[in-house]
């Protein structure tokens, strides 16, 4: 059962950001009192302030968190013009602070001459890379050529968008096919500029980001964007917070049909428009597995999406700002939210229509979840025992889905973490999406001897797209 709990975040004025780390054990927080905050999840499921401290001398807009390869590191934008690096160090056993921890300010990147509005990391395929984006319309990409030292960066790309820019991010796919992608949206409130979000892609021949898309239905000021992850898609799906909430599907066209620049061309769709809220919409958020969207708004509410199996988005649950359900929203959209809807969504594809045969040869991109499948076609056993049930999110989901649901009979060597993995043409699974590496993937590099097993059994699980 979910439970919602207030924190009394003691910033002195406006919270105008909240960002978890990739564990979700860590939250930062940002304020115009020109602080952040750092707050610890404890074993029962409070949180707990473990640091504060001024970081800026301006109001504070965005906070966000490295992927944890790179350390516990921290970046931080302002009206003050700026934006900076912070690392925590932990106090050695002959410190004074022995075992505690406090933030280092490891660099300041002063180049915008305007307020910086948005600070994202790069995926971390690509190296400890930054981006921010400022009012004058100018977008910066940052590289640490030393991830030990983070007292160094450079600034690798400057991005002219010709209109304010509010917010950023990047296409997480770690695709070969596709090149390093970032979109920007922005508050402008001219009337005359129609697109307010751009999209722009590494080019490899000239080594320059330029605009690869403009989303032309998007004429609103844009408060927030996000890019869902891209967990074996052909396609990307990019989520606006704009009056509404907006998605859309971005199909990168063949290549005899891009640009001669040598930029993708996209078929860009509109998927779902809601306008829920009936008031500003501020933030948009995905989960994990970039099925269920998040967003909030002027209205006080969270409300959560997600698109059944005809790829209709609806809403499947809302939560008020003191966190009860609205309007009679299901325990089941709550639980959707969290890293748990993996196992949901699944269900259903076992269940449904969207779950297919596969031919023993894998081919294309292919995207499989260990353990949620019927791993035996005998009806003498199978990894769902007993039937799933809800699970506590104050626990590692993850864990519980692998104790739970994986046939000891199937695999021998216990899982260490529940992830996807991913195929290329030939068979070969991609060593690491993100995390360790899958139970799934361990099983098909050593197969067991256990009769009626087969490659494509684990194929059913969810068909993707293409």
């Amino acid at each position: 059962m979910f439970v919602a709990r207030s924190i009394a975040a003691d910033h002195r004025d406006l919270i105008h950001d909240v960002s978890f780390d990739f564990h979700g054990r860590r939250m930062a927080t940002c304020s115009s009192d020109q602080s952040v905050k750092v707050w610890d999840k404890s074993e029962n499921g409070d949180w707990h302030c473990t640091a504060s401290w001024k970081t800026h001398s301006g109001s504070v807009w965005r906070v966000t968190w490295a992927h944890p390869e790179f350390g516990q590191v921290l970046a931080s934008c302002s009206f003050d013009r700026t934006a900076a690096v912070w690392e925590e160090i932990v106090g050695e056993s002959n410190d004074k602070l022995r075992g505690q921890s406090h933030w280092v300010k490891r660099t300041t990147l002063v180049d915008s001459r305007t307020s910086v509005t948005d600070v994202k990391f790069a995926p971390k395929h690509m190296g400890l890379m930054l981006a921010t984006c400022s009012a004058d319309g100018v977008v910066r990409i940052y590289e640490a050529p030393d991830v030990m030292n983070l007292s160094q960066w450079s600034l690798q790309h400057e991005i002219s968008c010709k209109l304010s820019c509010s917010c950023i991010s990047w296409n997480p796919s770690s695709s070969r096919a596709h090149s390093p992608m970032i979109a920007v949206g922005s508050d402008d409130n001219s009337p005359n500029i129609l697109a307010k979000v751009q999209i722009y892609e590494y080019n490899e021949n000239t080594r320059k980001y330029a605009k690869a898309e403009a989303l032309m239905t998007v004429s609103d000021p844009v408060h927030d964007i996000a890019f869902a992850p891209n967990l074996g898609r052909s396609f990307h799906i990019l989520a606006v917070a704009t009056k509404d909430v907006r998605i859309f599907t971005l199909k990168p066209l063949r290549k005899e049909l891009t640009s001669s620049g040598g930029l993708t061309k996209f078929e860009i769709h509109i998927v779902a428009q809601f306008d829920n809220h009936n008031s500003q919409v501020w933030r948009v958020s995905w989960n994990i597995t970039g099925t269920v969207l998040a967003s909030s708004g002027d209205d006080g509410c969270v409300r959560l999406w997600k698109a059944n199996y005809m790829d209709n988005w609806k809403c499947t649950g809302i939560l008020k700002g003191n966190g009860s359900p609205v309007n009679g929203s299901s325990q089941q959209g709550i639980f959707n939210a969290s890293l748990g809807s993996a196992n949901t969504s699944l269900q259903n594809s076992l269940n449904g229509s969207s779950a297919s045969r596969a031919d023993t040869k894998l081919t294309g991109v292919t995207l499989v979840f260990c353990c949620l499948l019927h791993a035996h076609r005998n009806g003498k056993r199978s990894p769902f025992s007993p039937s799933p049930a809800p699970f506590d999110l104050s626990q590692d989901t993850s864990s519980l889905l692998t104790t739970k649901y994986c046939s000891q009979s199937l695999f021998k060597t216990r899982c260490v973490r529940f992830l996807p993995a991913q195929f290329d043409t030939d068979g070969t699974p991609d060593r690491k999406i993100f995390g360790e590496a899958s139970c799934l993937e361990k099983t098909i590099n050593n197969p067991p001897k256990t009769q009626n097993f087969h490659q494509n059994i684990f194929l059913k699980a969810c068909k993707i797209k293409r």
